[in-house]
């Protein structure tokens, strides 16, 4: 298995959009992120965790002809506005298969209104099929098994999934014991680390790296990170053993 970071920064991405920033100035293209996907190329199957608003920017720099399905965390901008990017791909290979919870599929067709009409197609629109998830849910694609375990981010319930040895969570604020119980060891975790001091909805620095600590992966990536969390090469000076900071196009092998 091969994790494919398309993009590592949260919802302003970095540099952000008329903010004066020394990280957004950086000269160190570790500091410049887009907003965060991930992109696995599971033996012959391709899978795509969330398609933001940089998707098609990101899906070209990654060379990506084909995509078997898209997982999505949840309904947030930065998580699914690249959505109508994917038309090309449906021209080539058919309609999409897109997971995630019963109310963010909803949201989807609300904003989307035209990819998921069922009368007066627009020729030109993408087509998808829609697969609802549960918490805990075992599901397929193709023959490759993958588990939806619920995270709560704010008072937002998202998904974080489990791929074989991979477990990716973005956005998390809160983790149940029981989502904990069933990682705990896993090879690879990435979990999101938004920036030092507290924020209401995601973990910062420190609580991710307890998290981490809780789980105990034989490997952590930290991911959706905003430019207060600082420059990429000092921070990473001061992460524990086995702990690394992700960034755009950072490729890890399982």
């Amino acid at each position: 298995m091969e994790v494919h970071f398309l993009g590592t920064g949260t919802s302003t991405g970095i540099p952000v959009i008329g903010i004066d920033h020394p990280v957004g100035q950086s000269d160190n293209q570790k500091d410049k992120r887009l907003r965060s996907s991930v992109l696995i190329h599971w033996e012959d199957t391709t899978i795509l965790i969330d398609c933001g608003p940089d998707f098609r920017q990101q899906i070209l720099q990654a060379n990506c002809s084909k995509i078997d399905a898209i997982l999505f965390t949840h309904e947030h901008a930065d998580h699914v506005a690249g959505l109508d990017e994917i038309r090309t791909l449906c021209y080539l290979h058919g309609p999409m298969p897109l997971y995630g919870y019963p109310r963010v599929l909803q949201a989807l067709e609300k904003r989307y209104e035209y990819i998921f009409t069922k009368h007066n197609r627009y020729p030109g629109a993408p087509q998808v099929e829609c697969y609802a998830l549960e918490d805990y849910q075992e599901f397929k694609v193709g023959d490759k098994s993958i588990t939806a375990v619920p995270i709560l981010h704010g008072d937002l319930d998202i998904l974080g999934f489990i791929l074989q040895d991979l477990v990716y969570i973005t956005d998390a604020k809160y983790v149940d014991q029981k989502c904990i119980d069933k990682i705990k060891g896993c090879k690879v975790l990435v979990v999101s680390a938004l920036r030092i001091k507290e924020h209401p909805t995601h973990f910062t620095l420190d609580q991710a790296l307890d998290f981490i600590q809780k789980v105990n992966p034989q490997q952590a990536y930290l991911t959706h990170i905003s430019q207060d969390l600082g420059f990429h090469d000092k921070v990473q000076e001061s992460l524990p053993k086995d702990v690394y900071l992700a960034y755009d196009n950072l490729k890890i092998n399982l």
